[in-house]
Parts: structure tokens; sequence; C-alpha cells
């Protein structure tokens, strides 16, 4: 073993190793939070100076991170800053920052800049890993070059790999400890330290031949389950046409024990993964190869138009009561993208909302994980789920599942009601499945 490799695996074995997490968000504060666990100096590195503020102070804004962890983090070492010259001797630097589509192409800009500012305080013997999720080859071909103009070498100065994060907001069950770990390395010195460091965090490591196995992964499982969503999608669409009830059939196919995997409609697609990742796999085949993935642009093509069916089935609904959607009071109940979580980003429901806005509905909307005062976008107020909302809304469209909705008063108190994720499927429902 190379002996800067062996040192730095000595070092991460003693709990003597600094880490800096570059990136204080979704993924990178709960690995930081683990990582102060082990014992280890933990640099919390984040441009944000209002995310560091709140760190500093020991409040969470991460819902998978109660705020008493980061207190306890705190105390025992874990230091959040917005200063690039805190990271100055880190050990192993990981890099959880996002990489958003700008149209249609990846952005790499956060990536970039990261490795830029890790470049500087570089030295030899410390690793680097990338756990932002991107297509094949960025590992290889984009950041260890940025890396390389500290002038030291990658796989013979320092270790370089790639991980694809697995966190799963709102999940309870599979956490980042218990999910298994995906690494790879650009050679097996870096493959070894990687797997030093992580094993300290997670369960069980699975390894890869290369980083692009690796960056290939995280896309696989995305494109998978986007593919499939778009499926379940489209079906029920046809579904409703025909007069067939979906989740019956859904449910009563899920008893099969084997060639099939549940599914469920909904809304569209939102988060930082699935409206993304399988873009960037289409635009790498493209780049690279010029083909056309054609099951991720179909993919596409369905999950996008959800909201605008919502809107369809929304307006047919109130013309049953002789009523247009221009001038109706409407209310949604969830804005985030998924149950559990408080984001945000890229959800359907913002699109929903967005719609019937321009249509001319009084829209307002209920969140349990979202304060009344939250800045969401066009403008549509926030307000709390009472008997009196939802008896004076013209529409109450259930548009994320939330396990702390009032579903009593839902199901009881709304004179029409949308349920787009089923959630009211088994109670006594006089409502409208999606």
């Amino acid at each position: 073993m190379n002996i800067l490799a062996r040192q730095l695996t000595e070092r991460i074995q003693s709990r003597t190793a600094h880490v800096v997490i570059v990136g204080q968000g979704y993924v990178g504060l709960p690995l930081a939070m683990k990582a102060a666990d082990t014992g280890m100096r933990v640099t919390g590195y984040d441009t944000s100076l209002r995310r560091v503020s709140m760190l500093r102070a020991g409040v969470s804004y991460v819902e998978d991170v109660p705020s008493a962890q980061i207190e306890a983090a705190l105390l025992s070492g874990y230091t959040p800053t917005d200063q690039a010259q805190d990271i100055a001797d880190f050990d192993i630097a990981v890099v959880t920052v996002p990489t958003p589509l700008k149209e249609g192409t990846p952005d790499l800009s956060f990536i970039e800049k990261a490795g830029q500012t890790l470049a500087t305080y570089l030295r030899p013997g410390a690793l680097t890993v990338l756990e932002s999720t991107t297509y094949p080859g960025t590992t290889d071909e984009f950041f260890c070059p940025i890396l390389e103009q500290s002038g030291l070498q990658a796989g013979k100065d320092f270790f370089l790999g790639y991980s694809p994060e697995r966190i799963d907001p709102g999940n309870s069950i599979w956490t980042l400890e218990n999910t298994p770990k995906v690494v790879s390395g650009i050679n097996p010195e870096s493959l070894r330290c990687i797997d030093a460091f992580y094993s300290t965090i997670v369960n069980k490591i699975i390894y890869t031949g290369s980083t692009a196995e690796a960056e290939l992964v995280k896309l696989l499982e995305n494109t998978f389950r986007h593919v499939n969503i778009a499926l379940i999608n489209e079906l029920t669409m046809f579904a409703n046409d025909l007069d067939i009830n979906i989740w019956n059939a859904i449910d009563a196919a899920s008893t099969k024990p084997f060639g099939f995997m549940r599914f469920t409609p909904g809304p569209g697609v939102g988060g930082h993964c699935l409206p993304v990742d399988p873009s960037y796999l289409a635009w790498r085949v493209h780049k690279s190869l010029g083909h056309t993935f054609r099951f991720v642009e179909l993919a596409n093509d369905i999950n996008n138009h959800m909201p605008d069916y919502v809107v369809t089935r929304i307006a047919a609904l109130l013309n049953r009561e002789r009523k247009a959607i221009n001038g109706s009071r409407i209310l949604l109940l969830g804005m985030t993208y998924k149950a559990s979580t408080s984001d945000w980003r890229e959800s359907p429901s913002i699109a929903v909302a967005e719609k019937l806005t321009e249509l001319g509905a009084e829209v307002r909307a209920h969140d349990p994980h979202l304060p009344i005062d939250t800045n969401i976008p066009f403008s549509v107020p926030l307000v709390s789920c009472t008997k009196t909302e939802l008896e004076t809304a013209d529409l109450v469209i259930l548009l994320v599942d939330h396990p702390n909705l009032p579903y009593d008063d839902i199901r009881n108190h709304s004179r029409i009601l949308l349920d787009t994720k089923g959630r009211l499927r088994f109670e006594e429902f006089q409502g409208e499945l999606l």
C-alpha cells in the first residue's frame, strides 16, 4: 500500500483525521453528523451564511437531523463555517453540492467551485470524494483535473473517488447508516482509503470497478423509478377513461410474490433527483454517442404533464357542480415533493398551483411541514387545515400524503375532494381518486 494511503488509513482508524463536508444540505448535513459521531474532527463548509449561522446556533433546517443532534455534534468538535480557510488542514473532503440542470444541460458550476476551493488547500495524502449526482465520467474527466491544479497527482499524491448519495428524506427505516454505500476509487489505494472512511459511518460497503460505474449507479436507480412511475401514471389516465379503478388493480398485482414491483400514481415527480438525474444520463448518452435515450424522453414527457392532467380532472369535477376553475376557491394539501419532508424543490404541487392560479382560481395551500410564512412561488398563501378552511373550499386536492394531515376532517368536511395519492381509498370516502 502507498505509504500516504497507509498513513491516512491509520488516522481514520485512530479517529484523528480531519473531515470536511462541502455542502451542508439534505445530503451533507446528515453525513457530517454521522462523521462527527465517530469522534473525528468534522468541518461543515457551506457558502450560505444563513445555514452556517443556524448550525452554529444548534438549529437544524433538515428534518432528518434534529437540532439536538447538531448541538451534541458542536460539543464534540463539529464546526460549521463559510470561511474556506477553515478547511486548510483537511485529511478527507466529501463534496455534496447541488448539480441542477440548466436549460437541459448539467450545471457543474457548484462542483467546479468546490474543486477549486479544495485544490487551494489540498495536501499530500488527502482523500477527496465526490457524492454529488452527476453523469458518468465527471470524477475522472472534470473533477480530477480541477484538483490536480494544486500540482499534486491524483492516485499518487492524493486519493480520489466517487460515492453516490442515497439519502431518502423522511425515510426513518432506511437511513444513511443502514443503506448499503456504493463506493469507487480511481485506483486501488484510493478505494482502500474510501473504504476505511465510509466503514466508520455505514454498515455495508458495495464496491464498483470504476468511478464511472458508481456514477451510473445513482442514475440507474432513479431512471428505473422515473420510467416506472411514468408507466403507472400513463396507465392511470387510461384506466380512468376506461372507468377502471387503478388502485385496486395495483393492490391485486402487488400480491404477486415475484416479477412485479409496486409503483403508484401521483401528480408528478419532484425533488432533487427524479426530475433531474435521468436527464443527466440522457444528456451524456446524446453527447457521447449521439443517441436519444427514448425511455427517459418519454418518461419526462409523461411525468412533466401530470400536473396538467390533475388540472384537467379538477376542471371536470367542478364542471359537474356547474362551476368553473375561474373564481373557484381551491385548497391544496401538500406542497412538498414527497411525504414527511419540507423539501419543495421541483414539487409538482407547485406546478398545479401555478396552473390553477393562471386559470383564475383562488388557490390556498396547507402543508404541515412548511411554516405558514414560507415563501413558496406564485404567492400561494399557506393556511392551517381547519374545518372552516375545508368547508369554504369549492374543491380540496390531496397532493402529498403527509402522515400528519387531519384525514378525518379532510374526509368529513370537504365538499369535493380529489385524492391524487390514494390515501383515503380504504376509508369511507365520497371523493374522487386520481
